[in-house]
């Protein structure tokens, strides 16, 4: 459930018509329900009421500050995959001791920034990461707490470019080899293991495979402590899905229902990163009709927002629904929305029956909360858009639109370009 809805024929953000947003912050932006954001915040959580359990926020879906301390606020942690993140998740009040720090490829000045915030745990992802880690910390004098992040080859059935748990990915060590690399782990005399991680994936709409692969991690958990390695945190990963178009999701609580067997009478407390289930039906993305054109073919609407502020239908082929700022009894047509993008993947749905719009009028995409403007970039020399929060009848810019100076700020002409260029004669 979200809080875009029509009132007449504005379609309103909780108090506020989406239409007043763009007509003063402008277009493209992004518009974030606090309400809705909360909500889901508290749905999730209560789902595991009962289990001890710490929900902590993949910032990857959207990391605006604001956003972030939404959660925070109701005791929230994050789970954090970058330097960056980690600055943004402290920043946004997030206690250190709530944050896990994933991801495959973390930096040595990462590793350091981590340790001296005094995170929860980082979830390892191979043996070189743990001697990595091994090193900082023993460089700093402390131990590094430790989770590894194991691979269980269950099929998430999602999208390819966001299947986690598979052996061909990236992500984790291998179950089969989960055991050895505990057991090297716990020689270590900076490093303290503490946990073990899973996460099989993103925009996941059934139970089976997070209960499959859990299964694999709870006897894996079994082993550990029959050979004294204490592990206290059981990190459960993310990836529940949202409906974007015709889906049908668990909802939290049914999630928590299909676990629970599997998880009651560990003795851990279990961390949950769910990133998008929170976000993605929270937010949407405002933007303008600059102009239509048809061909023999095709209808074409153009816009302002291009795949460089949203690039998930060009990368996923992914639908989101696009609709009417303000309703309009024009008649029907189908057509593609694109961007100013010079790129013929620059699309945000294609071949979509849609109202005749008409040139400055506004369209919302919605179901865009997560994975983007985490997403966008200033491809083509594009400001990235504003990001704005809705509280009941108020509104927030919580991230200015960039300027034209933005787009060159940290550039600089080095000295040799600063010679005047010679004329060229006829």
């Amino acid at each position: 459930m979200d809080d875009f809805r029509y009132a007449g024929d504005r379609l309103f953000c909780e108090g506020v018509a989406i239409s007043d947003i763009a007509d003063k912050v402008g277009t493209p932006c992004y518009v974030y329900s606090h309400n809705t954001l909360a909500r889901h915040f508290r749905v999730f959580d209560e789902a595991f009421d009962g289990l001890p359990h710490i929900v902590c926020f993949a910032m990857k879906a959207n990391s605006n500050i604001a956003v972030v301390k939404t959660f925070a606020g109701q005791g929230g942690g994050a789970d954090v995959v970058s330097g960056g993140e980690l600055y943004r998740a402290l920043k946004a009040g997030v206690p250190a001791d709530r944050i896990v720090y994933a991801g495959v490829g973390k930096t040595r000045s990462e590793i350091d920034y981590a340790l001296r915030a005094g995170i929860l745990m980082f979830n390892i992802e191979s043996e070189e990461e743990l001697s990595a880690i091994d090193e900082a910390a023993r460089d700093m004098g402390v131990k590094a707490p430790i989770a590894i992040r194991i691979n269980p080859d269950v099929d998430a059935m999602t999208h390819p470019y966001i299947s986690t748990g598979l052996k061909k990915n990236k992500f984790g060590i291998a179950i089969e080899q989960a055991l050895d690399e505990y057991r090297h782990a716990s020689t270590l005399k900076n490093i303290e293991v503490v946990g073990i991680h899973q996460h099989i994936g993103s925009q996941l709409t059934e139970t089976s495979p997070f209960v499959d692969s859990l299964k694999k991690t709870v006897e894996l958990v079994g082993k550990l402590r029959a050979e004294g390695v204490a592990i206290r945190y059981i990190d459960v990963g993310g990836g529940l899905g949202i409906r974007y178009q015709d889906e049908e999701p668990p909802h939290p609580a049914q999630l928590a229902d299909a676990l629970r067997p599997v998880l009651e009478g560990l003795d851990c407390t279990l961390i949950f990163e769910p990133g998008r289930v929170l976000v993605g039906n929270a937010g949407c993305l405002v933007t303008r009709v600059l102009y239509r054109k048809s061909s023999d073919i095709k209808n074409f609407v153009i816009v302002d927002a291009g795949m460089n502020d949203l690039v998930r239908p060009t990368l996923y082929q992914a639908y989101h629904e696009v609709r009417q700022a303000v309703k309009t009894p024009a008649g029907k047509f189908t057509a593609d929305v694109v961007g100013p993008i010079c790129e013929t993947g620059d699309f945000l749905a294609k071949d979509r029956i849609m109202p005749v719009p008409e040139r400055g009028e506004l369209l919302a995409v919605m179901s865009a909360g997560a994975y983007g403007f985490t997403m966008s970039s200033n491809y083509n020399s594009r400001p990235r858009a504003a990001e704005v929060m809705v509280h009941g009848d108020e509104f927030f810019v919580v991230r200015r639109r960039e300027t034209m100076e933005d787009l060159v700020h940290g550039e600089e002409v080095p000295d040799f370009l600063s010679v005047p260029t010679k004329a060229v004669k006829a």
